[in-house]
């Protein structure tokens, strides 16, 4: 067994540890990933608690995830449509402001562990060059739970 890395989530930094891959005769690599709704779940967990800015492809996992429309996110956070479609294709840096209010409400919709106070959060959202790696112990799919990435 080794880590997945699972970009089928729209995302490019999360792996999955624990999880078992088949490797066919042709080097072909085949993984069954049960239990779905539960590890974007802990994904969206990772997400939110992160210690450093949202990049645009969380923060579109996220709205996807809370079921929403770019539209209906813009709503929320007071901007247009297409500053979310901006913010989602990395072509602006999210507002702080913003990323507080949508981590939040990620939190309330998805009904995730509380992870920090407002101003917590508040000095977690700051635009960084870098997205840090999610990483899921996958080696109970009934139990997915997150693991350091350092």
């Amino acid at each position: 067994m080794s880590a997945y890395r699972y970009t089928e989530s729209g995302l490019d930094n999360v792996l999955i540890e624990g999880i078992n891959i088949l490797v066919d005769d042709g080097d072909e690599k085949s993984v069954t990933i049960p239990n779905i709704n539960a590890l974007h779940r802990v994904i969206a967990c990772g997400i939110v608690s992160k210690k450093s800015g949202l990049s645009g492809k969380e923060l579109r996992f996220l709205r996807t995830e809370m079921g929403m429309t770019q539209a209906q996110l813009a709503k929320v956070v007071h901007r247009e449509p297409l500053t979310i479609s901006r913010w989602e294709r990395g072509e602006d840096d999210i507002d702080s402001n913003a990323e507080v209010l949508i981590r939040m409400c990620s939190s309330e919709a998805l009904n995730l562990p509380k992870t920090g106070t407002v101003e917590q959060i508040s000095g977690w959202s700051v635009a960084g060059a870098e997205t840090a790696p999610i990483v899921v112990d996958g080696s109970d799919p009934s139990n997915y739970r997150l693991k350091d990435a350092a």
